[in-house]
């Protein structure tokens, strides 16, 4: 029986002890258009020593994504707050799962204290599940944000969050404190909901982001989820419709890569001609942007990606 361990955090209890008694899953090889680089540049090494300085988690880290050595490369890292362990425990996620430790005070400020020195134009500010928390972590985010502005008057704030569910009030706390981009991930059309990401509820996803419109119109949602988990291409379109009736400026799809043999497996590879198939059609639906490709991810590329949906937004509307 194979025994998953926190290597990365040197922790000798298992990182995900929900999947340890689970059969071993077959891991398909890659194929030939799914090749990233490897990390460890100069400018690479740069940021991962603010990283360490301020005692940040990540998401590149964390979820083991497969951009981290482009994006480090640029000095372009996810933040991951409120700790390193989930309180949720999805199919598809490499983030550590178990109880959480209690919330870091001083974390607002580091994190804008790094943000500062990494000299970021753009940021991606994301977090764990906290289903301990009374608010779900809803103030720690605006927090974040806040302590951000004051260092970092000019940087464009993006935050992906958790669904806040069952936690009335939280999402209009993250609301309020203004980020430029508010994303909350599918991750998975409905019908696999029960298998791939179990402590959630679509439609409730589908109603958060909705709801962000109906507080403040002029913060851009986003949303995004893996193929590859089984899914047919319908549900994907049909998704597609329910993101665009709540309003959904921003879609991502990416490739879901299989983190062990313990998670769920990779049902197919999807080609670069289908994701191409995907952009196209979402683009007719009315999304602002879309970005589709194997190894498109919710932060990759968000910088870039933000300049591009303000532009849609003046071509689209004049505003």
């Amino acid at each position: 029986m194979a025994v998953l361990l926190d290597l990365l955090n040197k922790d000798a209890r298992p990182r995900h002890p929900e999947k340890v008694h689970r059969p071993d899953q077959p891991v398909q090889r890659k194929p030939d258009w799914i090749r990233v680089k490897a990390p460890g540049s100069p400018k690479w090494a740069e940021t991962n020593a603010i990283v360490r300085e301020h005692k940040l988690v990540t998401v590149c880290e964390e979820a083991g994504c497969p951009n981290i050595g482009e994006c480090w490369e640029k000095k372009h890292a996810t933040f991951m707050i409120m700790g390193d362990t989930c309180t949720r425990a999805c199919a598809f996620c490499n983030v550590k799962t178990g109880m959480p430790g209690a919330l870091d005070a001083e974390e607002p400020a580091k994190i804008a204290d790094a943000v500062a020195k990494l000299g970021l134009q753009h940021v991606v500010i994301t977090s764990v599940d906290r289903d301990d928390l009374a608010d779900g972590g809803a103030e720690h985010f605006a927090q974040v944000i806040r302590a951000i502005r004051a260092r970092s008057p000019l940087t464009t704030i993006e935050v992906l969050t958790p669904d806040f569910l069952r936690k009335e009030g939280a999402l209009e706390v993250v609301v309020a404190a203004r980020p430029d981009v508010f994303n909350h991930n599918l991750e998975t059309v409905p019908s696999k909901y029960l298998t791939v990401r179990p402590g959630a509820r679509y439609f409730h996803s589908i109603r958060l982001l909705q709801r962000v419109k109906e507080l403040d119109r002029t913060i851009f949602t986003k949303s995004g989820i893996m193929v590859g988990l089984g899914e047919e291409r319908n549900e994907v379109l049909q998704l597609m419709d329910d993101l665009r009736s709540a309003e959904v400026d921003f879609l991502t799809i990416g490739q879901y890569l299989q983190p062990t043999r313990k998670h769920h497996p990779v049902m197919r590879f999807v080609t670069p001609d289908e994701f191409k198939s995907f952009e196209t059609i979402a683009a007719s639906k009315g999304f602002l942007l879309v970005s589709a490709s194997p190894l498109t991810r919710s932060s990759h590329h968000a910088g870039e990606d933000f300049a591009r949906l303000k532009a849609a937004r003046v071509a689209r509307l004049g505003a």
